[in-house]
C-alpha cells in the first residue's frame, strides 16, 4: 500500500514540472496504473471491493447467527453467548463444518452494527448521581475491599467520594448526609440504579416501592428520586464514568492506611481539590446555587432493629452479638446500626455503645456490663468469658493474687469491687490506685478506693491502720523528761 508522501511527489512532479506519467512512473518505480490512480486522487484510496464477499460455508448460517444476537439482547448481559458458544452450537445443532474464526469475525461486526447509538444529554444545574464501587486496599498490612460510595453533579462534574468497609443501609445513608454537607446542600433529584438499598420492589407497571430507610432519607432532606431503567447503566453515564476515574485516581496505586478514617480524610483531600480546580468555571457556581438548604438537624443515619436480650446480656445485630449491662437481661431494645459504632436502646435510654464490627458470628463484649453478675456469682471470675482479652495493667492481675492469697474466696469479691470502680471513675486513675495499693501492700477494696478519692482529690491519702493488721506498724518510745537534761549539762557550745 502507497503512502500519501508518495501520491503527493507523483501529483507535484506531473501538474507542476510537467512529467509525463510514464516519466513519473520511471522516476518513482512504480506502475502508470498508480501514476493515474495519483493523478484521480489525493491520497491512496484503499481497497475498494466492488462485490459482497462471497462466504460459502458461512451464508446459509447467518440467519440463524442474527436470531441468536437478537435474542440475546433481552438476556442479561453476564449470559449472553460468546462468540465461541455461537461456533459450538452451529457446530454441534447445525451441522456447521467451518473453522471458528470466519464465525467470531462474523459476530463482531454484526455487535458493531447492532450497538445502540445514544443522544447527547444535557444536565440542568442542582441534580445528582449516585453509586457504589469497589477497589481494593491495604489495611493493616493485609489487602480488604473497600465498597466507594459516588456522588457527582452532572452539570459540574463536581463529585464526593467516600469508602466504607461494607455496602450496607447505613452505609448508603450515610454516603447521603456527608455528600450533602460537603456540597453544602441538597440537590433536587439524584438518579440511581435500581438498588436494593433504596427500592424494596419494582411492581409490575414499572413504579418503585421504596425501602423504609431510603425514604425517611427522602423525607428529612427533601429531594427526589429517579431510577435508571433495569439494566441500561448509560442511563446514568456520569456516575459510572466517575466510577471508573475515582477508581483510577483515588486508587492506583492500592493505598496503604491504617483504617477507613484515615483513607476518608484523603479522598475528602482529592475531593476539595476538585472543587478547587472546577472553582473558576461558573457551572460549579450555577450546580452549588440550585441545590437545596441543609435541613437544621442532620440526618440520623443509620438502620434500626427491635432485638431481645439474651439470657447473657447479648444482642444479634447483623450477625454479631454485642454486649449490654446485665440488668436488662430479657428485655426488648432497640438496635441502631451506624457505620461505625452501635447503640441499643432501652425505651429512650441507650444502655451500649459498640465500636462496628463487621465479622460474621463475632461476640463483643464490654466487661464493665458483667460486673454486677460477677459480684454475686465471684466463683465464676476466671471462666468469665467477657472479661478474657481485657487489657488492664499488670498491677490489677498482682492486686487479684495478693487479695486471694490474703482472703482466700472473699478476696474474688474483693477485686471485682475494684473492678467495679472502673464503672464510675477513669480507667487511669483507677490504675494509678491500684499500683499504689499494690506497692504499698494495701490489699482490701476500702483501701484502693480510698487511695483513688485521695488522687482524684488531690490530697494525701490518710488511711486508718488499724483496718489492715497486717502491715507494719511503726514504734515511737515515750518522752521521757531526764531525755532533756542532757541538753543542758552538754558542752559549753549550748547556750
Amino acid at each position: 500500500m502507497y503512502d500519501v508522501e508518495l501520491y503527493r511527489d507523483v501529483r507535484l512532479a506531473v501538474v507542476e514540472e510537467g512529467l509525463s506519467e510514464r516519466g513519473a512512473a520511471r522516476r518513482f518505480g512504480i506502475d502508470r496504473r498508480t501514476v493515474k490512480k495519483a493523478l484521480r486522487y489525493s491520497a491512496p484510496p484503499g481497497y475498494r471491493r466492488t462485490q459482497p464477499v462471497r462466504r460459502p460455508k458461512l451464508d446459509s448460517f447467518t440467519g440463524i447467527i442474527d436470531a441468536i444476537l437478537a435474542a440475546d439482547r433481552d438476556i442479561p448481559r453476564k449470559q449472553r453467548h460468546t462468540a465461541q458458544r455461537i461456533f459450538e452450537r452451529l457446530r454441534d445443532e447445525h451441522g456447521f463444518s467451518g473453522g471458528y474464526t470466519i464465525i467470531k469475525d462474523y459476530v463482531r461486526q454484526q455487535r458493531l452494527t447492532t450497538r445502540e447509538a445514544f443522544v447527547p444529554l444535557y444536565h440542568p444545574p442542582g441534580h445528582a448521581q449516585v453509586d457504589f464501587g469497589e477497589a481494593v486496599i491495604e489495611m493493616g498490612g493485609c489487602r480488604v475491599k473497600a465498597h466507594v460510595f459516588f456522588m457527582i453533579l452532572p452539570h459540574s462534574g463536581a463529585w464526593f467520594v467516600k469508602a466504607y468497609p461494607r455496602e450496607t443501609a447505613e452505609a448508603f445513608l450515610d454516603g447521603h448526609v456527608s455528600a450533602f454537607a460537603f456540597f453544602g446542600g441538597v440537590p433536587q433529584s439524584i438518579l440511581y440504579d435500581n438498588t436494593t438499598l433504596a427500592v424494596a420492589k419494582i411492581l409490575g407497571d414499572g413504579t418503585r416501592r421504596r425501602t423504609h430507610a431510603f425514604s425517611h432519607l427522602q423525607s428529612h432532606y427533601l429531594f427526589r428520586d429517579r431510577f435508571a431503567r433495569p439494566g441500561k447503566g448509560n442511563d446514568k453515564g456520569s456516575v459510572e464514568a466517575l466510577v471508573k476515574i475515582g477508581r483510577r485516581t483515588f486508587f492506583v496505586p492500592i493505598p496503604r492506611v491504617s483504617g477507613f478514617d484515615l483513607l476518608n480524610e484523603n479522598l475528602a483531600a482529592g475531593c476539595l481539590a476538585r472543587l478547587d480546580k472546577l472553582a473558576g468555571d461558573g457551572a460549579l457556581l450555577a450546580d452549588l446555587e440550585a441545590l437545596r438548604p441543609l435541613p437544621a438537624v442532620p440526618f440520623d443515619a443509620c438502620e434500626q432493629r427491635a432485638g431481645r436480650v439474651s439470657s447473657t446480656s447479648l444482642v444479634r445485630y447483623r450477625t454479631v452479638d454485642y454486649s449490654v449491662p446485665v440488668a436488662y437481661a430479657h428485655r426488648e431494645v432497640m438496635v441502631k446500626g451506624y457505620v461505625d459504632r452501635v447503640e441499643i436502646a432501652c425505651g429512650a435510654t441507650v444502655i451500649a455503645s459498640h465500636p462496628r464490627c463487621y465479622e460474621r458470628g463475632a461476640v463483643i463484649y464490654e466487661p464493665l456490663h458483667y460486673l454486677p453478675l460477677l459480684e454475686q456469682k465471684p466463683g465464676a471470675l476466671e471462666q468469665a468469658a467477657p472479661l478474657r482479652g481485657w487489657q488492664l495493667d499488670p498491677a490489677f492481675d498482682e492486686l487479684c493474687r495478693l487479695m486471694q492469697a490474703r482472703f482466700g474466696h472473699r478476696g474474688k469479691r474483693e477485686y471485682i469491687q475494684v473492678l467495679r470502680l472502673l464503672e464510675d471513675f477513669p480507667e487511669s486513675h483507677v490504675t494509678a490506685a491500684v499500683q499504689d495499693a499494690v506497692r504499698r501492700r494495701l490489699i482490701g477494696f476500702d483501701a484502693v478506693k480510698h487511695l483513688l478519692l485521695a488522687r482524684i482529690e488531690r490530697r494525701p491519702a490518710h488511711l486508718d491502720l488499724d483496718r489492715y493488721p497486717h502491715l507494719p506498724q511503726p514504734f515511737v518510745a515515750a518522752t521521757k523528761a531526764a531525755d532533756y537534761a542532757s541538753l543542758l549539762s552538754g558542752s559549753p557550745d549550748h547556750g
